[in-house]
Formats: structure tokens, sequence, C-alpha cells
């Protein structure tokens, strides 16, 4: 079976690129710098159901994603997750926190609506993203 990004992901959030196991992702809300790693295999609802090399590589490419995180956006929290109560498929939650957000120190999801990023902000980051190598 093939790899296919759930729709409520696709949705929800854009395309920055490719890394070797995971497809990154900005969530499309601007309120916080939130990420997403969504490893591109099939099928897959736990980091447990991934051979042992891809998880490996979720966890260096998850380390990755944390330290630029921590470089571009000085966060005071970074909120690594994965949920999936609502999209079963795995992908895991990178989201830079500040005692400033206005969700700060609840969690970010279901407390007020997604405001859209801006496309220059998409764009910018897709940018970056291009010339980046795990």
């Amino acid at each position: 079976m093939e790899y296919t990004l759930a729709p409520e992901l696709a949705r929800d959030s854009y395309h920055l690129t490719d890394w070797p196991l995971c497809e990154v992702r900005v969530m499309n809300d601007r309120q916080f710098p939130w990420f997403l790693l969504v490893p591109k295999v099939a099928d897959v609802r736990e980091a447990i159901d991934l051979s042992e090399d891809d998880q490996l590589q979720l966890l260096q490419e998850s380390r990755f994603l944390c330290h630029w995180l921590k470089a571009e956006y000085q966060p005071d929290k970074l909120n690594v997750a994965a949920l999936g109560n609502q999209v079963p498929q795995l992908h895991v939650h990178h989201i830079a926190r500040f005692q400033t957000d206005v969700a700060w120190p609840a969690p970010v999801w279901g407390k007020q609506p997604m405001l859209p990023l801006e496309e220059s902000e998409v764009a910018r980051l897709q940018s970056v993203f291009a010339d980046i190598t795990v």
C-alpha cells in the first residue's frame, strides 16, 4: 500500500519539504510556530509501528526540527507530541511555545480558531526548508 497524507493534515497544513522519512509541514495557524513531521509510510498509526531504522530516523528528524525551532524562534518551551486522537495517521507536532501566546499554558488545539498564515510566510518557510537537508 502506498503512503497517502490524511485529508485533515492536507487541509490544515502546508507542505514544506520531504526529508528521508518524513514530510515536513507547517500548520496553517499564525498564532504558533507549529510544524508537523509525517512519516511517509503507509498505514502507520504509532511510532512503534515503524521499523527500528525508521524509528531512529524519525527521532533524528525530530531532533533536527527541534534544534531549528529553538534557533529560529527562541521559544520558552517546545511541545513535541504524537496524539492522533482525531487523525490516526502518525504525525508528530512540533510547536514553539511562548508564555505570551494565546493558549499558554494550555495545549494549542481546540482553544481558539486557527488564524491562517500569510502567503509570504508560507513562501519564506518553503524557501528556508528547500535548503535544509537532514
